[in-house]
């Protein structure tokens, strides 16, 4: 089969496009025929080794998948259209491939109706936007969720779901992103480069959930921005150094939690996949700012994800 993959890590140069033996489903996996994979920044984390993880080498790159059931297996038939969001890492080859195997855990079926290009690029950021709003931030209705960074998509797809869930949402974003912002839900937006963004924030009342998409985490700011007992989510910014006012933390029951996506449990990206579907199902959790390239693409990707200079998603149509 065709794929994109490394046969060590390290950096872009490493990655090879060509022809690799077929995968071989075992007891509880699913081989899938790809039909898309999309390509995201932990993606470079692995091949790089930035993220430690167990892989297989040659290890076929990519952990997001969109296709069709090769053969009855596992409950799934033949044909179906289904999805994953956690291959190319925890010792699993990875997505960019014609073929695939998943564990029979951590697949779904694509609803009726979702368009499946649509859907590889979102299933990432959407299981994202979930795991921090409610398996480490536990949203409830009537709180207040900060989405700093709502022009992206893990940052849309968390004004959506908060929004879902019955808080209220406020978001910072790029000017340009502010009334899209608000079509997904936020009631109140600013824009990021404001330089009275600070006073804005405070002036808007105290949070209970805090995500910073970005990467920046300025826990200064964002402690003082609390409720009693409010939460700072961290899911971005391996390299970031914050400084943490402690005392403020602990004085009133703040909490900052961390966590990867790649670290989910399977029980918790299938939470996560139940919410999720429901949203593709009803036309939710749509993309924006997409491109869509090939498997010889995939360098070029890495590359550009690397620099910074992929605005919105990138997928890599398979067949």
């Amino acid at each position: 089969m065709r794929a994109a993959y490394v046969e060590q890590l390290g950096g872009v140069d490493e990655i090879r496009v060509g022809e690799l033996p077929d995968p071989v489903a075992g007891p509880g996996e699913v081989l899938v025929d790809v039909v898309a994979t999309s390509a995201n920044p932990v993606d470079t984390f692995v091949r790089s080794g930035l993220y430690v993880t167990p892989v297989p080498l040659p290890l076929v790159l990519g952990r997001d998948v969109v296709g069709r059931v090769v053969a009855d297996a596992a409950g799934f038939r033949a044909g179906e259209w289904v999805w994953s969001n956690s291959l190319g890492h925890g010792g699993r080859q990875g997505a960019a491939a014609e073929r695939a195997v998943v564990p029979a855990e951590r697949l779904y079926r694509l609803p009726e109706g979702a368009d499946p290009f649509d859907v590889v690029v979102m299933v990432h950021p959407g299981a994202t936007a979930y795991l921090a709003l409610v398996t480490h931030g536990r949203v409830r209705a009537g709180e207040t969720v900060l989405v700093a960074g709502g022009g992206g998509n893990v940052g849309a797809a968390l004004i959506e779901l908060a929004a879902a869930a019955g808080a209220r949402v406020i978001a910072t974003a790029s000017a340009d992103d502010l009334d899209r912002c608000r079509a997904l839900g936020a009631t109140e937006v600013f824009d990021y480069r404001d330089p009275g963004l600070a006073d804005r924030l405070a002036a808007a009342g105290a949070v209970d959930v805090f995500v910073d998409t970005s990467g920046r985490n300025d826990l200064e700011a964002a402690v003082g921005l609390l409720a009693e007992r409010g939460r700072i989510v961290v899911l971005a910014g391996a390299r970031s150094r914050p400084v943490l006012p402690a005392g403020e933390l602990y004085m009133h029951d703040r909490s900052v939690l961390g966590f990867a996506i790649s670290n989910a449990r399977a029980e918790e990206l299938a939470e996560a996949a139940v919410s999720l579907n429901d949203r593709f199902a009803h036309g939710g959790l749509r993309p924006h700012h997409v491109e869509r390239r090939t498997l010889a693409d995939a360098a070029e990707t890495h590359r550009r994800l690397e620099q910074g200079a992929v605005r919105g998603r990138v997928v890599l149509v398979v067949s």
